[in-house]
């Protein structure tokens, strides 16, 4: 601990590591960036070094991430670098063969996310009839991603003679169910009241429309003093946007989220680390799993759908007493209702930043419930069928009816058959008009008439 330059206790690791020393089963609810790995991480290095080795898993971390599980891994080198303690990192998105060559070697401690834990143990590798002690790390957040299932069937497969620690940020009905069903007389460690955002993190919103936002987001990070900054957007699709808009910008940003091979997500966060990257762009799934130092804002882009997840997002900065700032973009016409949400869950109002309202530049556009002009109504094509003018309407998968056809003169008609009399042999009519005006007359092509048609298809498709 010394080597770490570890003086003095957070609040957690003081109420929780004594507890999960002597072996007792434990429930600890504390919000992001107080210390929670180290206060399930060094109590279980000094069980397991109490204890002789046997060769088989004695402890088994489960966490929802890759970014989290490689981060527990390193902090169980840091901490047990002096002891022998033997561990694997486990977790999908990579090659297993590695893996599997790794679990050969025996080791003491597996830390793993559900996916692939489950696949390895599956196939036969991974046997856990030895577990002494099992964790269970950011469990609301295995609830969020659908993991409950499978963290279930984990559960199952260890002794039920072990001690069982749950560590998580928030303690939904699920999950405190879950601790109700696996935990044994649990001692219950809260810190903090749930979903409290941190003290140290100055938090303002700006009220600024959805096509001004890449705007004030450029601005913010060219004239805010932003030293390392994450940007949290809600989708896969909107972080690569906005990094690539950053990028031609002339700000170098890098994106991170699950569709990113583990390779990309590593070397992104290695570049944020080191700072050859100053701004990451990442979804909620990175939003638990970024543990870095000296990240001075976080800037939600968009807003969170669930209001904890706001906790989680503005955590990734102010950590260990440090201070950061949190900056909100909320579209009032699309967002109002998740600022409410937020605000709600933490008591409070979130302060508007100075000139934190800003407009849309862009003409409205026209609402599609907007009636239609008449002009372009009466601009469709007509046909005339001897009823007066009425709209073409083409019947998707039907072939156009041919145009109708003009009736035969009388006079064509009369020189069809004996039977049929013309009008001119007939004579005029009283007050008719005279013989060249009939025949005038009944050479001109009649109206068309209406051809209906007598057969029925019945069932018939139409090609």
């Amino acid at each position: 601990m010394a080597d770490e330059g570890y003086s003095t206790p957070t609040p957690i690791q003081e109420r929780a590591i004594p507890h999960a020393i002597e072996g007792r089963d434990l429930v600890a609810c504390a919000q992001t960036g107080t210390g929670k790995t180290a206060a399930f991480v060094l109590p279980m290095l000094q069980r397991l070094g109490a204890e002789p080795r046997s060769g088989r898993i004695r402890a088994l971390v489960v966490t929802p991430t890759r970014e989290l599980a490689a981060q527990i891994a390193e902090r169980v080198t840091a901490y047990g670098r002096h002891g022998a303690i033997r561990h694997v990192v486990i977790y999908g998105g990579v090659g297993q063969r590695p893996q599997e060559d790794a679990l050969r070697k025996k080791p003491d401690l597996v830390v793993a996310t559900p996916g692939r834990l489950l696949d390895l143990m599956g196939q036969g590798h991974i046997d856990l009839s030895q577990v002494r002690t099992l964790v269970l790390d950011e469990a609301d957040r295995m609830l969020d991603m659908g993991f409950l299932p499978d963290v279930k069937r984990i559960i199952a497969a260890v002794p039920r003679e072990r001690q069982t620690l749950l560590f998580s940020a928030t303690m939904p009905g699920p999950i405190a169910e879950l601790a109700k069903g696996v935990l044994r007389d649990p001692i219950r460690v809260s810190v903090t009241p749930q979903a409290t955002a941190a003290e140290t993190v100055t938090q303002t919103v700006y009220l600024v429309a959805k096509s001004e936002k890449r705007a004030l987001l450029e601005r913010l990070l060219r004239t805010s003093g932003i030293d390392r900054a994450i940007v949290f957007t809600r989708t896969k699709h909107g972080a690569n946007r906005v990094a690539e808009q950053l990028s031609k910008a002339g700000i170098d940003a890098l994106p991170i989220h699950g569709n990113k091979s583990q390779n990309a997500r590593d070397r992104a966060l290695s570049q944020f680390r080191s700072g050859v990257t100053p701004v990451l762009v990442a979804t909620d799934l990175a939003a638990r799993g970024i543990d870095v130092d000296g990240v001075s804002h976080v800037i939600n882009y968009e807003l969170p759908n669930v209001a904890e997840q706001y906790v989680h997002r503005i955590g990734r900065t102010g950590r260990a007493g440090a201070t950061g700032a949190a900056f909100t973009f909320c579209d009032p016409a699309e967002e109002r209702g998740l600022l409410a949400d937020i605000e709600k869950m933490l008591g409070s109002r979130i302060p508007l930043a100075e000139g934190g309202r800003i407009e849309s530049r862009e003409p409205p556009r026209e609402s599609r419930d907007a009636p239609r002009d008449r002009d372009s109504r009466d601009a469709r094509p007509f046909r005339d069928d001897g009823r007066g003018p009425r709209p073409q309407r083409p019947v998707q998968g039907r072939p156009a009816s041919p145009p109708a056809r003009s009736a035969p003169s009388r006079s064509a008609t009369a020189s069809t058959g004996p039977n049929v009399t013309s009008g001119a042999a007939r004579g005029p009519a009283p007050g008719a008009a005279s013989s060249n005006e009939a025949r005038a007359t009944n050479d001109a092509p009649a109206a068309p008439r209406r051809r209906r048609s007598r057969r029925r298809y019945r069932g018939a498709k139409v090609a």
